[in-house]
Parts: structure tokens; C-alpha cells; sequence
């Protein structure tokens, strides 16, 4: 193990303090702000950091926090895990299956053991990459995660930092890989104690979270350390695959090299000597191809981002919200240009925001850079009532949003439960135990949600908001796995499996050139039809049956006009006679994949 170390420039004195032996040592301390303990400090041992003689402080790089985020930290050596995964050969992210989970509500038990008992169920249903919601500890037993402020331990009620290489060991033993959330753009408000140590964070720059963190001022290079080294241990120590970057625009960086490029090459440099692919999937607001582009050509060099226009495009369309930042979308138009372009917004006017947004991606930037969903944790837990789509739409309408998400271009990511339509809501739920913040975050709840037009949606003048600390609400968000075995849950399950299977067996829909790419589509008549070289998704949104048109141009494979068509899934079923070389006739709500039958 290496020795015990902490970062603290602005200190006189640090001493360690042992309870085991219920001592305290000074440190010896360095010209760089750094204070190093000589004797060996063995794994299981607890300590904490003094300064100046003040309170107990738990350290800033704590890789274990067995009492909660305000106790002392506890050494923890990776290395006494016996891992079972040398034959793993990694999982690169671009076109992967990702499944986004909650460990806390995903089972039962809540916990990363309970979660590995369900990766049987995740396995088959074709998941390729777990993406585990943030880890981080963070202040009482429930939360999302990402008020984390113990950004190098694993929440403890989850089962600690080792109960999560027994996770990623049981993925990969499946074959499937795991991305980690983690928060670098703030820490959490209870339990923050980076900014008694050092300059972490800066009012140079502002965040929706308060002061930035300190990426561009006086003694960033530690701060940025921090977050790279961070970035480096979950891959080189817990072997993950790829991290999900949570918000990097609000990662202020005003330096020649923008903390995300210094990332990058930094992750780069350990996948070469790892000999495997290492991810980083950023979240992020600006609708810039240069958030993917390499580090080489002046980009950050994330090897893919999220890109919430295909979300908004979709549900809009789907349900006929048009509230908050869905006014931009909802009809074909707009879906097509999602389907085919990466952003709506790219280069034009934003009504939600009020000015021009996004820039254009080249065709020839590969679709699998960008992580489409039709429903994630933010999508469905920023709602008045947690509701997911599948409180609104109906079966048909499910498969559709199914067959958009695994068809397309794009690498595509499910949220818990979506497989099977869960009816369980998933809500904003925190556990403070401080009375004055637990109170401010209830009534803020509530008051966040004033102008977001939730009374149009539900039909209702006014809303009532579950309290984020009642215990009540993180129970209801846990998902009832007693439902995939009945009637419409195990059909639209049975159905996500297809498409799935689907889109490994068949090239066009997994080929991520957007250049293969086109869409049809009748505004009027209310159908579109996606285009895949010789594949087409024909979907039906109108009221009643009609025959979206799939015949295919001149343009198309080989020329002709009387291709013959065979179906390789549909929602309902459909006929031999149904099926005309122009076309399938489909049901109202209704989707269909169709071959050209000389290919397929």
C-alpha cells in the first residue's frame, strides 16, 4: 500500500489521528503542501487528519468511509481482491448496449451484492455495459448520488469499495462491462470538508451548485490531480470500463489544456499499457461535436457524450408534451432531424433557452459517439411524480420508443426497468440528517417545480410534490421485479430482447455510419419510417391503419422498386398478405422491422 498522504497547503501542522492505538502523530511535511506519515498504516485501520490541531477530518482521498461521510476514513488495499477477470478483454462504449441502474432501488437489498444476483436477468436481455449511478459516499443511507463528497470511497450502505470489485469482477465474468457515474463538477453540501484543506474551489467561476471547483487558479494543478488521479484508480483498481462524466459543462476551465483533454490523454496512456479500451461518456448541455473529437485536433477526446435532443425528440413526439424544454419539440420534423443529424439544436434557435445553440456534426463523425435513451434517471426523477413513460403511453407506443432507441445509429442506453415497462415511479429522494438542509431541499422540491407546466401534464391545478426525505418516496421508486413475469411487462420484456438480439445480428442497424441513414416520413398521416440500407423501421403513430411507405428509391440497393419484404419483428403480429412491395400495413401504435429479402 502506498504511505498515508494528504495535500494540505494551507496548514502548520497536520497530524494523523489513530484510534486504534489512540494516538496522534505529526506528519512530516514537504515545499509542495504535501504531509506523508513514515510508519506503515495497515489495511482496516482507521484514521483521520488533524489541522492545526483542530477536529478529526476524514481524508480528502478516503477510499473507505465504513461509518458515514462525517466519521474517520479506513485503509483499504485493493490489492488483496483476487480477481477472476485476466481473460477479459474490455468493452469499448461506441455501440454498446448500456443499462443505467440505481444500486439503492435497483433490488430489494439495495446493495452492489443484490445487484449482481440480477445481472442474469441484465445478460439476457443483451446488456453489453452496466453504468452504475454514483458510488461516491455520500451523507445518510439513500440519495442519487450525486451529492457525493467522498469522491474515492464507495457509499458504504451500498457495501463499500470491495463489494464493488466483487460487481465489476461478476459483470465481467458474464461478459459485460461496467461504467461508474462520477461527479467532478461539485461535492455535495453535508460532509464537504475538501475546502478546509486547500484551494479546491475557487468564486473565480460559478456554478447552478455554488463556488466552482478549482481547475484554472492558484495551485489547480493538486485540484486537477485530484480529479485525474480519481479517474485513474476506479480503472486501474477496480477495473471499470468506462466512466460516465456527470454535467462537464459546468467543469469551468479557463487553461491552455482544458481539464477534460488532460483527462483524456491521461486515460489514453493507461488503456495502452492496460492493453483494453477505457471509456469516458461525458454528459454534456453544448451540442458540440468538440466534446468528442480528439484530443489531437483540439477536442477533448471523450470517446462519447449524451445527447438529450434524441430523448426530447422522441418523448415529445410520443406523448405530445410540449412543456419546459420539449416547446422546441414533437413533431416528425424534429424527430427525423434527431434521428439523422445527432442535435435538433445545431447551430439554430433554441426557444427554451432563448438564443441560437449547438453546431453542427460532420457526417462522417461515427453515430456511435452519442448515448441516446428514451428515459433515464434525470428524464424521469426531475418529474413532479417520478412518472416514467410507461405511466402514459401505451403498449404500442412503448414499442415504438423501443425500436427508435435500438434501431438507430447511435449507441443506445435503457433505464432500470424500462425493459419491462416498470410501473414503479423513480423519484428525487435524499437522506440529510441536518434538519435545516432536509427542510430547504423539501420545500425547494416543491418550489422547483412551479414553473415547469407539471399542472398540464397531470391535469391538475396543483401538484403535490413526494418529499424528497420521506422514506416513503425512496420506497416507492424500487423497482417490482414481480412484474416481468406477467402479462404486458413480460411481452414488451420478450419484445426488448428481440430487438436487441436484433441489432447484433443484423449489420445495417448496428453500422453507426450516419450516412447510411435516412428518414421518410407523412406529418399529416402521422407515420416515418427509418431508413437502414436495406432495412427499414416503419412505424405507425396514427389513429387507425394505414401503409407506411418503405419501398425502396433507386438509389437503394441494387435499384429496384418491386423489392420483396420480410418481416424480422413487429409488435403486432402481421400478416404474409400485409406485406406489398410498398410497404407493411400496419396496426394504429404499431412498429414493424422489415429486410429487403434478397439481403435479409
Amino acid at each position: 500500500m502506498e504511505p498515508l498522504r494528504v495535500w494540505a497547503p494551507w496548514a502548520e501542522h497536520v497530524e494523523v489521528d489513530l484510534p486504534v492505538a489512540a494516538v496522534r502523530v505529526p506528519l512530516e511535511s514537504s515545499s509542495d503542501g504535501w504531509w506523508q506519515f513514515r510508519d506503515e498504516v495497515p489495511h482496516g485501520t482507521d484514521y483521520a487528519f488533524r489541522l492545526d490541531g483542530g477536529e478529526p477530518l476524514p481524508d480528502p482521498r478516503s477510499p473507505w468511509q465504513p461509518d458515514g461521510v462525517h466519521a474517520h476514513s479506513r485503509r483499504f488495499d485493493s490489492s488483496r481482491f483476487d480477481w477472476s477477470d485476466d481473460g477479459w478483454a474490455g468493452r469499448d462504449v461506441r455501440g454498446a448496449v448500456l443499462y443505467e441502474l440505481h444500486v439503492g432501488t435497483f433490488t430489494p437489498a439495495g446493495t452492489l451484492d443484490g445487484a449482481i444476483d440480477r445481472l442474469d436477468h441484465l445478460l439476457e436481455l443483451g446488456v453489453q455495459m452496466v453504468e452504475l449511478m454514483p458510488l461516491a459516499a455520500f451523507p445518510g443511507v439513500h440519495g442519487w448520488g450525486y451529492d457525493g463528497v467522498d469522491l474515492y470511497a464507495v457509499h458504504e450502505p451500498y457495501g463499500g469499495p470491495q463489494a464493488l470489485q466483487r460487481f465489476v469482477d461478476a459483470a465481467h465474468h458474464r461478459g459485460m462491462g461496467v461504467a461508474l457515474d462520477v461527479v467532478y463538477n461539485h461535492l455535495g453540501p453535508a460532509g464537504n470538508y475538501l475546502g478546509r484543506f486547500g484551494p479546491y474551489f475557487t468564486d473565480r467561476h460559478h456554478t447552478p451548485w455554488g463556488a466552482a471547483v478549482n481547475l484554472d487558479g492558484p495551485e489547480a494543478e493538486e485540484v486537477r490531480a485530484f480529479i485525474i488521479d480519481n479517474a485513474l484508480r476506479w480503472f486501474a483498481e477496480f477495473h471499470i470500463d468506462a466512466l460516465r462524466l456527470d454535467a462537464v459543462h459546468a467543469l469551468v476551465d479557463d487553461s491552455p489544456v482544458h481539464l477534460l483533454a488532460e483527462l483524456s490523454l491521461a486515460v489514453d496512456d493507461l488503456s495502452s499499457r492496460l492493453g483494453q479500451p477505457l471509456g469516458l461518456i461525458a454528459e454534456s448541455d453544448l451540442n458540440d461535436v468538440n466534446m468528442v473529437a480528439p484530443v489531437r485536433r483540439g477536442g477533448m477526446g471523450m470517446t462519447a457524450q449524451w445527447d438529450d435532443d434524441v430523448h426530447h425528440a422522441i418523448h415529445a413526439t410520443l406523448t405530445g408534451e410540449r412543456q419546459g424544454y420539449y416547446t422546441d419539440f414533437g413533431s416528425l420534423a424534429t424527430l427525423a432531424k434527431a434521428l439523422t443529424d445527432v442535435f435538433v439544436h445545431d447551430g439554430s434557435y433554441s426557444a427554451f433557452r432563448d438564443k441560437v445553440w449547438g453546431a453542427p456534426v460532420p457526417e462522417e463523425v461515427s453515430g456511435h459517439h452519442f448515448v441516446i435513451s428514451t428515459t433515464t434517471h434525470d428524464q424521469v426523477g426531475n418529474r413532479a411524480l417520478g412518472d416514467r413513460p410507461a405511466a402514459a403511453l401505451s403498449a404500442g407506443r412503448l414499442a415504438i420508443s423501443a425500436a427508435l432507441l435500438l434501431t438507430s445509429h447511435y449507441t443506445p442506453m435503457l433505464f432500470m426497468g424500462e425493459e419491462w415497462g416498470a410501473s414503479t415511479p423513480w423519484l428525487y429522494f435524499t437522506d440529510h440528517d441536518d434538519p435545516d438542509l432536509a427542510a430547504a431541499i423539501t420545500s425547494g422540491r416543491q418550489r422547483e417545480f412551479g414553473d415547469h407546466g407539471w399542472a398540464q401534464v397531470y391535469s391538475a391545478e396543483e401538484i403535490e410534490v413526494p418529499d424528497p426525505q420521506d422514506p416513503a418516496t425512496v420506497e416507492a421508486s424500487r423497482l417490482d421485479w414481480a412484474e416481468i413475469g406477467s402479462g404486458p411487462h413480460a411481452r414488451l420484456l420478450a419484445f426488448y430482447r428481440e430487438l436487441i438480439a436484433l441489432r447484433g445480428r443484423i449489420p445495417p442497424i448496428l453500422d453507426g455510419d450516419r450516412r447510411n441513414t435516412r428518414v421518410r416520413y407523412d406529418e399529416a398521416a402521422h407515420w416515418i419510417v427509418l431508413e437502414r440500407a436495406w432495412v427499414r423501421i416503419a412505424i405507425n403513430l396514427g389513429p387507425a391503419q394505414q401503409v407506411p411507405l418503405v419501398a425502396v428509391e433507386p438509389d437503394m440497393p441494387d435499384g429496384e422498386d418491386d423489392t420483396a419484404w420480410q418481416v424480422l419483428i413487429s409488435w403486432d403480429e402481421i400478416a404474409a398478405a400485409d406485406v406489398t412491395t410498398d410497404g407493411v400495413v400496419l396496426p394504429a401504435d404499431s412498429v414493424a422491422i422489415l429486410a429487403a429479402a434478397h439481403q435479409g
